[in-house]
Order: structure tokens, then sequence, then C-alpha cells
């Protein structure tokens, strides 16, 4: 819900950059949205037309928030792949397309004012540990699962970004040795078996051999597992006992109080997280066992966190 700029107001301009589309907000300094649009990224164009509309939608906030009397402080964007966030650079990002852009300082310059660059999951964790279903703990664990399978550990409000910037990268997790190939060219992981993607493929190819009957999405598989349906209860169990053995794995590295699972799969609710802490309860030996919520701000935690990212570099000015 937006409640609109105002006059004298400080407000963060903050992109969330996906492969299909943006989501894009005025926020104020306490996290409140003031104003939110969604704009398509029409990745197929190429990068370099990506980023002309990152800095079109970007200056056009920037130029409402000033229209309705208010101060545009600061710019964040979040962007999907590996991302250099003290060089303000995306290195690589297969669903955007980039490769190497400077898209901090391009933001910068085409705004004229202070900008910040950050990972679409590290991001998203930090919201959910500042503002959502982690507000309550200090050590929190996100763990973002869609098409593929991320997370942010995120200490006191701040996500680690790892020597490379490719921190968090559970998905990739070697759960199953004798699993089905990962898209990163290594067999049995996470990735691999409990990303929604994953789901949909393993039901499609057990339910359907001869390839002719149309992919079946995972949340399909999850209806037709509630109704009682075998295959898809079979497929569904297995998916929930290796993202387990991939949590049980994140617990026993960073020791959090709280996971927040987050992600298209998460939408499933207590159908996954119900019997997941029952499998990550028999996986614990002296490890304490984490408190397993579901994300509390959708697909908004993103660019919500672009936005505390950029407030936090004004801090360290």
């Amino acid at each position: 819900m937006t409640d609109g700029p105002g006059d004298g107001e400080r407000l963060v301009v903050a992109l969330d950059v996906g492969g299909t589309g943006m989501k894009c907000a005025l926020v104020h300094p306490d996290g409140r949205v003031a104003h939110a649009e969604r704009h398509p990224t029409d990745a197929g164009r190429g990068p370099d037309a990506v980023v002309e509309t990152v800095l079109a939608v970007a200056g056009g906030l920037a130029d409402r928030a000033r229209a309705a009397g208010s101060t545009p402080v600061a710019c964040g964007v979040a962007v999907p792949g590996v991302v250099d966030e003290a060089a303000g650079v995306a290195v690589w990002s297969a669903n955007v397309g980039f490769r190497d852009v400077p898209l901090r300082d391009l933001v910068a310059a085409r705004l004229g004012l202070p900008a910040v660059l950050g990972h679409d999951v590290r991001v998203g964790g930090i919201a959910e540990a500042r503002l959502g279903a982690g507000r309550d703990a200090r050590h929190v664990l996100f763990v973002a699962i869609g098409t593929g399978i991320a997370a942010a550990h995120v200490v006191a409000g701040s996500a680690a970004v790892g020597a490379h910037g490719a921190a968090g990268e559970i998905g990739h997790i070697l759960v199953r040795p004798d699993g089905p190939r990962c898209g990163c060219g290594r067999p049995g992981c996470l990735e691999a078996l409990s990303s929604a993607s994953a789901v949909a493929r393993r039901y499609t190819a057990l339910a359907d051999p001869s390839g002719v009957d149309p992919a079946v999405s995972a949340a399909e598989v999850a209806g037709r597992a509630a109704a009682g349906e075998e295959l898809a209860r079979r497929v569904w169990r297995e998916a929930v006992e290796a993202l387990a053995d991939g949590l049980a794995t994140g617990q026993a590295l960073f020791d959090v109080d709280t996971m927040v699972i987050g992600g298209g799969l998460a939408r499933a609710g207590e159908q996954l997280l119900g019997p997941l802490r029952a499998a990550l309860h028999e996986r614990m030996t002296f490890h304490r066992q984490p408190r397993l919520v579901a994300a509390a701000l959708g697909d908004e935690a993103g660019c919500l966190g672009a936005a505390l990212l950029a407030l936090d570099s004004l801090e360290r000015r």
C-alpha cells in the first residue's frame, strides 16, 4: 500500500530488476512505500536497452518525487546474478544479459544522486530481516526458492557479500551426488532437486516419460499432492527432503535464529513449511533448530531492500 509523497519529504528511488519485470518505488527512510510502479524488463532487447530502461525509470521516479515537493536523496538498484557491490558492477546475469555493467555509476550520473547496486536476493534478505518476517531476530537466513535457489545470511541487518560477490549460493550445495544435473554443470545440487523448476521438471518427467503432454508447474504439483495424488506426493516429499538437507547444512554453517523462506515455492505455505520443519528437526544433532517462517514482504522485498541499501550508504558518507 502506498501513501504518496509529500512536501519536503526525503525519499529513496528503488528498483528491483528481474529478467521479466522491474519492481520500482519511492520509499520513505522508515521503509514505507510512497509510490510503486512496475515495468517490463524485456531482456530480449539486449543489455544496453535494459540499462537504458533502468536509467529512464529511475529518472522518472526522481522527477515524480520532485514534482510532488519531495526530495530524492539516493537510488538503490537490485539485480540478479553476480554483483560486485563495492565496485557497483553487475558482473554477470544470465536473466538480464549484464556482463560487467557499471550500473551504479551510470545511475548516479543520470540522476545526479548517490547510488548503490545490490544483489536481488541479498537485498531481499535485508528487507525481510529488518522489516519482514525476520525483524525480531539478529541472525537470519533468507532463502528464496523459485526458478533457482539462493540465500542471504543477514546479521544485525547486514548481508554477507563474500570475497567475490557470490555469497549465499545455497542452491549449489551438493545434496544428492547421483542426482540430476544442475544448470551449473554439476549433478546433485540442491537447486536441481528442490527449486520450483526442478519440482515441475521431475513430476512432468515421471508422469509423462514420452514428453507429449504439457509441462506441469510446481504450483500444480503442490495442488495435486494436497489432493492426495501419489506421484505428486512422492515428488513433493523428495523435494522437501533434499531442501531439509540443504537447510541443515546452512544451519551448521551459519547458526541462525530464523530461516525465512521466500520465492514462488513458498506460496505453498504450511504444505511446504510443515513437513520441512519436521524434516529439519530430524537432521539436528547439537545444532539449535532455527525458527522456520514464510517471507512476509512478497515480491516487494527486493525493492525495499534496495532502498535500505541506499540509505545505509548515505549513513556511511
